[in-house]
This record gives C-alpha cells, structure tokens and sequence, in this order.
C-alpha cells in the first residue's frame, strides 16, 4: 500500500481483501535479533512469538549446531522500535533462550 510521512510518524495505507485499512504508524526501522537456543522445551513458545509478529519479518534463518546441542537463529525485522524490543525481550525471557538485537543506522 502507499504510505507517507509526516513528522516521525508513517501514514500507511493497506488495502486488500475488498477494504481498506489505514492506520498511524511509528516510523519502521531494520533490524536483526541473533537468538541461541539451549533448551529446545522453548522453541514452541519462541515460534508461537515468532508467529504472531510474522507480519514484521522480512526473513528467518536457523541452523543447528549438534556439535553443542543448540540452535542459533537469525531474524530480519522491518517494525517500530518498541516492537522489535518487544519481540527482543519476549524472547529472551524464555527459558534457555538468548536474544540479541542490532538494528540498522536507516
């Protein structure tokens, strides 16, 4: 959809479906959280978190490391602020689960 800027916040214009939904939204930034997972209990909890921000991920990378028995993850964002740092820290209270982020200087 279209969107415009007006002083930090983003006007977004999304249609679909036969509607049209517009809401305010803060100015979107890149990032990227580096997760390790020790305790694999968690990974369904930590893709149910996953899931439910899906529409902000640009893409997702997993690879196992067997030789530590963990898995370290990465995740591309385009999302305000304070939803990747939520997401950020959502997921490093899970138990077992670190979580990392870097955000991008645009």
């Amino acid at each position: 959809g279209a969107s415009w800027t007006h002083s930090f916040l983003t006007y977004r214009t999304l249609s679909g479906y036969g509607f049209l939904l517009e809401e305010w939204l803060m100015e979107s930034r890149v990032a990227v959280i580096s997760i390790v997972v020790e305790n694999f209990s968690s990974v369904e909890k930590l893709n149910a978190i996953l899931h439910k921000y899906g529409s902000y991920i640009i893409g997702r990378m997993g690879i196992p490391y067997h030789k530590r028995n963990i898995s370290i993850m990465s995740v591309a964002l385009d999302a305000p602020a304070d939803v990747i740092n939520t997401i950020s820290g959502k997921l490093g209270m899970l138990e077992g689960v670190n979580a990392k982020t870097i955000y991008s200087k645009l």
